[in-house]
This record gives structure tokens, C-alpha cells and sequence, in this order.
């Protein structure tokens, strides 16, 4: 596929400076680009990038001054990261608009309902009573269980598996090898050191606009449902438990443990191999940085936590500041000792 400068500037609501009929037909990294290729800046720092780079066209900020003469043609707009990213949110679409019918072979449950305008890739499975919603992408290897609710737009990457009785909303896109529904880890010990396993018998709600990364596990609920609210963003290699809930545009990243029963607020942001204690609240607007311990629940709207057991950002590098000066508080109290003995003495 090609495009203009003239066509992208519509597309992100820009202005061209140069020969609007520069074609492109790929992407690539400012630093290496080559002819045919469409590039951004963004970050200040690359800047010295765009006065050699091959790229045939360089989307830029609006108010962008170059000091150099530039080979490339620019596209001018408020926000280039963000331009760049409908650009390629554009592109993946239609790429993906080329994905049509049903391949074969494939397991479809008489009982199911699958929408006309749906791509079903060779070894997947849809369940009974299953139902797939119009312009969705179940790719191969996929299976649904029985009883699945799948709405309009869902892109089920290679080897995702629902299980019964889950429901997915629309928009959403599960990236490959993740599991939606496995079972909640419910064990009651017995008198005599065992362990009876607990059924677990609710599911997993996913609403609209949610992305999930690869190799990422879900649990359903043990009664009611594990709730991922609304443009919630997890990244690869996430285990959330049963009757979690996630609160809308959420973001957590890779190698986050959630436990049982844990509730995050709206518009929260967690780093990267977080662990959250079970039966906790963490309010809306809270920042966890990486490798946190969270342990209790979070009432303070908009915190900053940092550290294990998880305080307040500050407070916390103040007392790593201290914990890396203890050598040197240990020998002054010891000198301070020995100079109170001297007093004494005399």
C-alpha cells in the first residue's frame, strides 16, 4: 500500500511542507530509514537524525524550526507521537480488513453464532452456544468455549483461549497465548493436610476497548465475575486472580501479580512486577512504580508508591537515602559514644 504526504496529512490533521505527492510505502526508525519510508520526530534529542535521514516523509511538530536543510518532506501537527501512532493503527486496519472468512479446517458448534463479516483462522474452535460479533478476527489455534459472548472488532491472536461461559466486549484485542477463565487458585486445607480444590464457578467480564498482552492469565471468579473495566491496558506475562476487578483505563505492566479479590480504581498506573496483596482497594489515579510491594489497601487518591511494603514516593527514597548512610551514622554514634565516656570519666 502507498500514500501521499497530502493523503497522511488528512489522515492526522496536518500540513504538508514539501511535495504533497511524495509517496511512501513503509515505516521506519528516523535513524535508519530509507527512501519510501515514512518516519516521525518527537523527542528533541533524535533531531540531528532528520537532517540525514533517507526517510521520504518526517512528520513533525507544527512549530518545529529546522537549522539544517532537510532532503525529506515534513507533515507538521500538534502531536507527531500521537499522529505516528493513528498512522499506524490505520495501516494495521487495513491489513487486517484483508482477513475474510473462514478457513478450514475449523470446528464451529452447530449451536454457535458467528456474524457473516467474521475471519476465523484454520484450527480454531468455537463452542456451543458461542457467539462471534460482527468485523471480529479469531485467528488459528484459537478456542472458545461453550456459552462465550464475543463482541464486534475482537482480535483473538494465534493460541488465545476463552473459556466457558466468558464475555468479551468490543474492541478488544487479546495478543497470543493468553488465557481468559482458567481457574481461579481455590484450595481449602483439610484436617488432614490436603487440599480440596473449590470449584470455581463464575467468569471473566472484559469491557469494551481493553488490550492484553501475550501469555497473560486471567482467572475466573469463584461466584460472580473478574471485571477488566473499560480501555484497560495490561502488558504481557500479567496474572490477575479471581474477583479481581481492574478499573477503566488502568495500566499495568509486564510481570504484575494481582491477587484474589483485589480492586483497582480508574486511571490507575502500575510498573512492572508488581505484586498486590488479596482483599485490597487501591484508589483511582495511583502511580505504583516498579517492583512495588502493595499490601494494604491505597485510600489516598493519586498516590505515588514506591518500594516493598509499598509508601508514599518520597518518603520512601528518603529512607533509602538514609539506609545507604547507615555505615557512616554507625561510626559517628560510636564516636559520639566515646566521647560521652571521655566526659564521663573525667
Amino acid at each position: 500500500m502507498q500514500f501521499t504526504a497530502a493523503q497522511i496529512a488528512a489522515l492526522i490533521q496536518g500540513t504538508v511542507d514539501g511535495n504533497p505527492d511524495t509517496a511512501v510505502n513503509s515505516f521506519g526508525k528516523i535513524e535508519i530509514a530509507t527512501e519510501g519510508q515514512l518516519s516521525f520526530l518527537a523527542n528533541p534529542k533524535y533531531e540531528a537524525y532528520i537532517y540525514q535521514t533517507k526517510a521520504s516523509i518526517v512528520i513533525v511538530q507544527s512549530n518545529f524550526q529546522p537549522s539544517q536543510p532537510i532532503q525529506s518532506c515534513l507533515v507538521r501537527v500538534n502531536d507527531p507521537y500521537s499522529a505516528f501512532a493513528t498512522l499506524l493503527r490505520t495501516y494495521e486496519q487495513m491489513q487486517a480488513a484483508q482477513l475474510k472468512g473462514i478457513e478450514q479446517p475449523v470446528h464451529i458448534a452447530a449451536t454457535a453464532k458467528v456474524d457473516q463479516e467474521v475471519y476465523v483462522g484454520a484450527f480454531a474452535y468455537i463452542g456451543e452456544n458461542a457467539s462471534v460479533g460482527k468485523g471480529s478476527k479469531i485467528h488459528n489455534h484459537v478456542s472458545i468455549g461453550r456459552n462465550v459472548v464475543i463482541g464486534e472488532r475482537v482480535v483473538l491472536h494465534p493460541h488465545v483461549v476463552i473459556y466457558n461461559d466468558c464475555v468479551i466486549g468490543n474492541d478488544v484485542v487479546i495478543h497470543a497465548g493468553s488465557i481468559i477463565g482458567s481457574d481461579g487458585f481455590g484450595f481449602a486445607p483439610q484436617a488432614d493436610g490436603s487440599y480440596q480444590k473449590v470449584p470455581q464457578m463464575g467468569n471473566v467480564v472484559i469491557e469494551d476497548q481493553v488490550e492484553i498482552g501475550a501469555n497473560t492469565a486471567i482467572d475466573r471468579a469463584t461466584i460472580g465475575s473478574t471485571i477488566i473495566k473499560k480501555g484497560v491496558k495490561l502488558d504481557n506475562l500479567i496474572q490477575i486472580a479471581h474477583n479481581a476487578q481492574i478499573g477503566e483505563n488502568t495500566v499495568i505492566a509486564a510481570q504484575t501479580g494481582i491477587s484474589g479479590s483485589t480492586h483497582i480504581g480508574k486511571g490507575v498506573m502500575v510498573g512492572g512486577q508488581v505484586g498486590f496483596a488479596g482483599h485490597i482497594k487501591v484508589a483511582d489515579g495511583t502511580k505504583i512504580t516498579a517492583q512495588s510491594g502493595i499490601t494494604k489497601s491505597v485510600n489516598q487518591p493519586n498516590s505515588i508508591l514506591n518500594g516493598t511494603p509499598a509508601q508514599e514516593h518520597q518518603k520512601s527514597l528518603r529512607n533509602l537515602a538514609a539506609i545507604r548512610n547507615l555505615s557512616q551514622l554507625e561510626q559517628r554514634v560510636a564516636e559520639l559514644e566515646q566521647k560521652l565516656k571521655e566526659i564521663q570519666n573525667k
